[in-house]
């Protein structure tokens, strides 16, 4: 287990947001932790100097796609990529930097899991470079993926028989608990337990982290199998209970 870095660009800029408020037909009530003065390629290097891999650029939205070049040159091959990816654009950024593509929507159209665009993506890319994203919010006690910048649900739940079959044909899971995604107010653990037992590949938890204690808590309620990425809480991010320099520790200690 270890704590992996991100960078969410929203508008062409560096954010940390309230997942829950992303909104296209909202606008007014998106809630902003943290907007950076430093272009995206600023952090990227600086996860690289500091060696923090696995790491995302998730593009919240059109119109980001300068910001993201921009912080994949700060660590070409270094960062996974997310936002929009489809069939026809996902070659554009592996070929641009991305270590990997993270997808959603695509995969995830009309509320289901289209097998036939999850296979040809996996044909074109390759398993080991496809990254699906299965973030999720809670709807009756269970756990669902949304799509389009977290706002619609899906009918595809959080299931052993879910994982295991999308495992087929991607590397990594990238889930976050959309429900408490930048509120700084604790980690989703029930969440990060389900995940730990069903998983049957890497996967990385995101949403909610607000102290290096919560790492421990993933580190042990996730078995030591689930990574961690932790945003708003940042100290770069404007966040005030965590530092980079706890970061670069706990996954030193870990042996990350």
């Amino acid at each position: 287990m270890k704590i992996r870095p991100c960078i969410d660009i929203h508008n062409g800029k560096v954010k940390q947001i309230v997942g829950s408020t992303l909104s296209d037909s909202r606008v007014k009530d998106l809630k902003e932790n943290f907007v950076s003065d430093h272009p995206p390629s600023y952090y990227s290097s600086l996860f690289r100097r500091y060696n923090l891999t696995g790491g995302h650029i998730i593009m919240l939205g059109p119109g980001n796609e300068e910001a993201a070049l921009d912080a994949l040159s700060g660590w070409p091959y270094g960062m996974q990529i997310g936002g929009g990816i489809n069939i026809d654009n996902a070659r554009y950024w592996l070929d641009r930097g991305a270590s990997h593509v993270i997808v959603t929507s695509f995969v995830f159209y009309k509320g289901h899991i289209d097998m036939d665009r999850l296979k040809r993506l996996e044909k074109l890319v390759g398993k080991e470079r496809l990254v699906l994203d299965l973030s999720c919010r809670k709807r009756e006690g269970r756990y669902f993926i949304v799509t389009d910048r977290w706002q619609k649900f899906t009918h595809e739940e959080i299931t052993p028989q879910c994982l295991e079959t999308l495992s087929r044909y991607c590397s990594e899971f990238l889930v976050h608990g959309v429900d408490v995604e930048g509120k700084c107010q604790g980690v989703d653990l029930l969440l990060v337990e389900m995940l730990a037992e069903f998983s049957p590949i890497p996967t990385t938890y995101a949403g909610g982290a607000r102290s290096i204690e919560d790492a421990v808590s993933v580190k042990d309620k996730g078995k030591d199998r689930i990574d961690l990425t932790i945003g708003s809480a940042l100290d770069i991010f404007g966040g005030k209970g965590v530092t980079l320099e706890q970061i670069v520790a706990f996954n030193m200690k870990v042996g990350a």
